[in-house]
């Protein structure tokens, strides 16, 4: 049956990778065609399927980039097959077969499920919770199995996966694709794309580089230097030291929470807790759990405002359930930046603590793709709540008056 698709070199590669392991790494350089080799292992693998009803996905950062992005091949290498599609939810199905199309960003959307297979393109802009809480169990029941596909961005949980790869040999598979040596890219073009986007960023697009600082990230270059500096360690907990847990609190989505230990002029970074549409009840109970119940709750200003079906704040709420509040003043997102930027380098992260330190290092400036120009603002992506909670710790450690928040010089060559 034949669907047009004709793999290159490279997709043939990986299509082999994917038949003879259960989890698939690979990091390939731009124009490399991964979504096509992507979706082709999909049909390919959704055709091959001998379990009842058989279930593949593909997920990408957002659902909107899957409509972007990998519908229409979807489409065109499943329509030979007689495939029906529902554009409502992204999905196609063919011989009692179903491929689907999911947007990280909306993880409820996935739980449930079970899946035969799953790409999860570009996981490196995705919560890294996606996966290991969402996406694995729906594979468990039908031993599925999994790809990562992505460029490198930064020193992230990407690179995680990929490190991984390439020490297992307990079913995981790494591959990497250099331009310089699949040759699927006119020489002349790569040098060209060299000169105007320079070393740093040409070695990641197209040598698959995890050394560069990710484009438009406010604290990346920071991270990178505590990091060189040893300041990612094991941090032992002081009892006797100030206490403070900083919060982003969602209602419908993500609520997050820091947890720093004040000792002298050092702001260390002991405990990090991320949750989704979840209740209070949850966020009380794992800082009682742990022990941080007894710590200054900095929270955002509406937390005050009150709940039409309660009439009771969540402040309120929050302390009756015992908690000290305090309710930190409400400043302009590029302020509390700014406080950020002077408060990281007094900053020790303990190791239990990745994913909101990978938060806060892919956190980054929106990106105007038509005019290829960055806004001012932030982008609101997965790394938005752990990024916010943090500022507002800056913000409330700023106004509690201690010697280690006074100004720092800072310039603007911070932002890459």
């Amino acid at each position: 049956m034949d669907t047009g698709y004709r793999p290159r070199e490279p997709q043939k590669l990986i299509h082999k990778a994917v038949k003879d392991n259960r989890f698939t790494v690979v990091v390939a350089h731009r124009r490399m065609g991964k979504t096509v080799s992507a979706i082709n292992q999909l049909v390919h693998s959704a055709l091959l399927c001998t379990k009842d009803n058989p279930r593949f996905a593909y997920i990408a950062p957002t659902y909107a980039q899957c409509k972007r992005i990998a519908w229409d091949y979807l489409l065109n290498y499943t329509r030979p097959l007689g495939a029906v599609a529902n554009i409502a939810e992204l999905r196609v199905d063919f011989m009692g077969r179903r491929i689907s199309l999911y947007g990280a960003d909306n993880p409820d959307s996935l739980r449930g499920i079970y899946l035969d297979g799953v790409v999860l393109d570009e996981i490196g802009d995705m919560n890294p919770a996606i996966f290991s809480e969402v996406v694995r169990p729906a594979l468990a029941d039908r031993l599925g199995w999994a790809m990562f596909i992505g460029t490198p961005k930064g020193n992230n949980h990407f690179k995680d996966l990929r490190d991984r790869a390439d020490k297992s040999d307990d079913g995981w598979k790494l591959l990497e694709f250099k331009a310089s040596e699949t040759g699927l890219i006119d020489p002349q073009e790569l040098a060209s794309a060299k000169a105007e986007m320079g070393e740093d960023k040409y070695a990641q697009e197209f040598e698959t580089s995890f050394n560069a600082a990710i484009e438009g990230s406010y604290y990346g270059k920071i991270i990178n230097d505590l990091e060189a500096d040893n300041r990612v360690t094991t941090i032992p907990r002081e009892e006797l030291s100030k206490t403070f847990c900083a919060w982003d609190l969602g209602i419908s989505d993500s609520t997050a929470i820091w947890v720093a230990q004040v000792v002298g002029k050092e702001i260390r970074l002991v405990d990090f807790y991320e949750n989704h549409s979840e209740g209070l009840d949850t966020y009380v109970s794992w800082l009682r759990d742990n022990g941080w119940d007894n710590a200054v709750q900095l929270l955002p200003h509406d937390v005050e405002v009150r709940e039409l079906g309660t009439g009771k704040s969540r402040k309120e709420m929050l302390e009756e359930a015992g908690l000290e509040i305090t309710v930190v003043k409400k400043l302009p997102v590029a302020d509390g930046i700014q406080s950020v930027r002077r408060m990281l380098p007094r900053c020790w992260f303990d190791k239990n603590v990745k994913q909101g330190l990978d938060a806060l290092r892919n956190y980054r400036r929106n990106y105007d793709e038509k005019r290829n120009v960055f806004f001012d603002s932030p982008l609101h992506d997965w790394c938005s709540h752990a990024a916010d909670a943090f500022r507002y710790l800056a913000v409330g450690l700023d106004e509690s008056g201690s010697d280690w928040g006074q100004p720092l010089t800072v310039n603007n060559s911070w932002i890459v």
